[in-house]
């Protein structure tokens, strides 16, 4: 109740300046008083995915918190892991404003926010800062004026950056709104990246002593032949686990509607169908041998529940998040 009143207030304004309101709150409010408005005690519910046993299956998706400025605010909300980023080497701006929009009638949000954040060197500061104690994983992309061929050096500082301090590191080569991003997603582009980044993660785990599993997040917008392939790929070079899926191109469900011909990525209820179909192609090549992390329209626990029929081991909320608020993440953990 205390949400859907917030929340009428929130969306009064535009969606970034509503997001940057929230996680500004969200920080300042924690440890106070006030953050009974948004604090939970929730039941335990531990699983082992990639070696690591998460307090509950359900975590923030990467785009929420890009700097982890609020790391300890979103842990108290009941999370049983986060994920910050999408981070890059050096700061960067993002896309011209304005780059996000809701499409209320679908409970959809269209974004080509571009990557914007402070830089891999201030998420690490603010991560380092955190008391929270569960899982967070560290998502790591490249910045906009590097050259696509040069982009596997990208990934390298920031995986070497952030390694020391990240509970699993995800590598983000699946937003539309990095010009050329995608093209790493297929054959030896995608074969050459990921065996630069295993052998920096073993070099790694030898120099901190330390183990941090490394998993890719990939795109809904994918053929059945290509999601084959990803599959080969990450076998091939013993990937720790893959997130599914990032914001969709496709307009289909929502054409006509307001906003929907924002360029950029949707996500939201409407690529709910989608990345729970992603997620179970993903289960029938990979099976048990790679853990799979779904998320995309999880808007209640049934919705959570399905992405885990079809084989996902951990899922992962935001649009949800936005529209429904702290208690989609209490309603999904006492469910599961």
């Amino acid at each position: 109740m205390l949400y859907r009143i917030a929340r009428t207030g929130l969306f009064q304004f535009s969606a970034e300046t509503a997001h940057e309101f929230a996680v500004n709150n969200i920080r300042r409010l924690h440890g106070t008083p006030l953050d009974l408005f948004y604090r939970q005690n929730l039941p335990t519910r531990s699983v082992e995915v990639m070696g690591l046993t998460f307090k509950n299956p359900v975590g923030l998706a990467a785009g929420m918190d890009k700097n982890g400025e609020a790391i300890d605010g979103f842990g108290a909300i009941g999370f049983g892991f986060l994920e910050v980023g999408t981070v890059t080497p050096r700061p960067q701006p993002g896309n011209d404003k304005p780059r996000c929009f809701r499409i209320l009638e679908a409970e959809g949000i269209v974004n080509r926010m571009g990557f914007n954040n402070e830089g891999v060197d201030q998420l690490v500061e603010n991560v380092k800062k955190a008391k929270y104690d569960g899982i967070i994983g560290i998502n790591i992309g490249k910045n906009k004026d590097t050259p696509i061929e040069k982009g596997t050096e990208d990934y390298l500082i920031c995986m070497e950056k952030v390694y020391p301090h990240a509970g699993y590191i995800a590598a983000n080569i699946s937003s539309p709104n990095t010009p050329g991003l995608r093209t790493l997603q297929y054959g030896e582009a995608l074969d050459e990246l990921l065996a630069a980044l295993k052998q920096k993660q073993l070099e790694l785990e030898k120099q901190h002593n330390k183990y941090v599993p490394l998993a890719l997040k990939i795109a809904p917008d994918l053929s059945d032949d290509e999601l084959v392939q990803i599959c080969d790929s990450l076998k091939k070079h013993k990937i720790d686990g893959v997130i599914a899926t990032n914001t969709t191109l496709d307009r289909t469900l929502v054409e006509g509607m307001k906003n929907a011909s924002e360029t950029g990525g949707l996500s939201g209820k409407p690529l709910q169908s989608r990345s729970t179909e992603v997620v179970r192609q993903l289960y029938q090549q990979l099976g048990e041998e790679i853990p799979i992390i779904g998320v995309g329209g999880i808007d209640s626990y049934i919705a959570a529940k399905e992405k885990m029929q079809a084989g996902a081991k951990l899922v992962q909320v935001y649009s949800g998040f936005i529209y429904r608020g702290p208690e989609l993440i209490k309603e999904i953990v006492k469910n599961i």
